[in-house]
């Protein structure tokens, strides 16, 4: 007999594959993280902070609030920071649904979503990315019921990097004023397509940002969250007061005020890294999605020789099957010598295959 609610224990925790990866030895182009380490800024701020002997205080967060919603272009009261984008997508989930309520939730996606909803006991509905058509804009209004209480868009998409172009998701929140619609621009430095200047005009728009991404933060945990101020006052009910950690606070800070190490890690990989690699699997007749993000989904025939070849060179890629469960692999995109040193290795295989 368990202690706890009898859904729970029959769930499946979410538990990506992060065991055995070492910076030090592979070349990670499996999580979408940032393939540099970060700035010597962000590194000498947390040393200073370490120093100045504050490891017994609570966490205080300053102006970073102010910080983030000055960088990300909205007032400080249409912000909440969280820890990591995650807890931000969790408290919204919690605070809009009850038990029964449905969410749609098109797919494949961010199998955090489903997690979170499916704590929540709600009907998930999901229609599906096709690569003809993109995101699946009119199934999703199709799909609304009375019964609907959040819809969910990853802008852009993982694993597919999809692009959805803002209208949509305007016509899908005038559909639904009292649905709240979630979107999720965890990957918005590389897409630079966000609504988060409508959030006043649609307060039932809520956005969840990370730190993780782009600016190489992950191990830390900082998110947040840009909606109306009616809307971030009730969340901050949820999130409790510690629940930033301060190290995120201390990174963060000196990563805003040297924004330019990120700013050029984006370029290097959305100009140059990326058309090389899409120029490569064209050439090579290899199908993938079209995307807006620092990653490609692509298809070879032979996806598991690649990804083991990869593998024993160290390289580390991530195997993604599709809605049909046709297998693909989902690479990261990192500076030009990393994505020269990738094609390289998956030219082996595609080389020998033709050979043998």
């Amino acid at each position: 007999m368990s202690i706890f609610k009898s859904h729970i224990t029959r769930m499946s925790a979410y538990t990506p594959p992060l065991e055995g990866r070492n910076p030090h030895k592979h070349l990670l182009l499996d999580f979408n993280e940032r393939t540099l380490p970060v700035s010597h800024h962000v590194k000498q701020a947390l040393i200073d902070f370490i120093n100045d002997d504050r490891l017994q205080m609570y966490p205080s967060y300053g102006d970073l609030t102010r910080k983030i919603a000055s960088y990300a272009g909205v007032s400080e009261s249409e912000v909440m920071i969280t820890n990591g984008s995650d807890q931000g997508i969790d408290i919204i989930i919690r605070a809009a649904c009850t038990e029964d309520d449905e969410i749609i939730i098109p797919g494949p996606t961010f199998a955090m979503y489903q997690q979170c909803a499916n704590i929540e006991r709600l009907k998930i509905i999901e229609p599906a990315y096709t690569l003809e058509e993109g995101f699946p804009v009119n199934e999703v209004l199709n799909s609304i019921t009375p019964r609907t209480r959040m819809i969910v868009i990853a802008n852009p998409n993982n694993p597919s990097g999809t692009k959805i172009n803002c209208e949509d998701i305007l016509t899908i929140a005038r559909a639904v004023p009292d649905t709240a619609l979630l979107v999720d621009e965890c990957y918005f430095e590389y897409s630079q397509t966000s609504v988060a200047d409508r959030v006043m005009e649609y307060p039932n728009i809520l956005i969840t940002r990370t730190f993780s991404k782009t600016w190489g933060l992950p191990s830390i945990r900082l998110g947040y969250v840009i909606s109306h101020p009616d809307n971030i006052k009730a969340l901050l009910n949820i999130r409790g007061p510690y629940d930033v950690n301060q190290f995120a606070a201390v990174a963060i800070d000196a990563a805003l005020e040297h924004p330019e190490y990120t700013q050029q890690y984006v370029r290097e990989v959305m100009e140059v890294s990326k058309p090389l690699l899409e120029q490569f699997l064209d050439q090579q007749k290899i199908p993938y999605w079209p995307s807006a993000a620092n990653f490609i989904w692509a298809f070879p025939d032979n996806p598991d020789a690649i990804e083991q070849h990869l593998r024993n060179n160290n390289i580390l890629v991530r195997p993604k099957a599709d809605q049909s469960g046709r297998k693909g692999l989902r690479i990261t995109l990192g500076d030009i010598t990393q994505t020269r040193q990738l094609i390289e290795k998956v030219q082996e295989v595609l080389s020998s295959s033709r050979t043998s």
